[in-house]
């Protein structure tokens, strides 16, 4: 009696589909976590919060990202209105006292 073993057949392997890529997501992300981490203030912050918007519009699978981009960028960006809001609410009343000689 011979016996005759078959190899069983080879399984179909289904790749995973590839990720589409995501720039706007990315670049938003990227954007607000410099931002905050360089201390840009008012320009990138814009920028990446347009960029956030944007991508969460065109790019549904990266939604965290762009979600993660805009949040960083308006932490930033409210930072620094407040900032600047403080700064001219001291600053400009203390300047024109300067100006006017109360305290010079």
């Amino acid at each position: 009696m011979t016996s005759t073993t078959t190899a069983p057949a080879p399984s179909p392997s289904v790749a995973a589909p590839a990720a589409a890529p995501a720039p706007l997501s990315i670049t938003s992300l990227v954007l607000g976590l410099v931002s905050v981490a360089a201390g840009f203030t008012l320009v990138v912050p814009i920028v990446g919060l347009v960029l956030g918007v944007l991508a969460r519009r065109r790019e549904p699978e990266a939604r965290t990202f762009s979600t993660i981009g805009i949040v960083a960028n308006a932490v930033m960006l409210a930072g620094a209105a407040i900032v600047l809001g403080l700064g001219l609410a001291v600053g400009v009343p203390l300047g024109v006292a300067h100006l006017l000689g109360a305290l010079g």
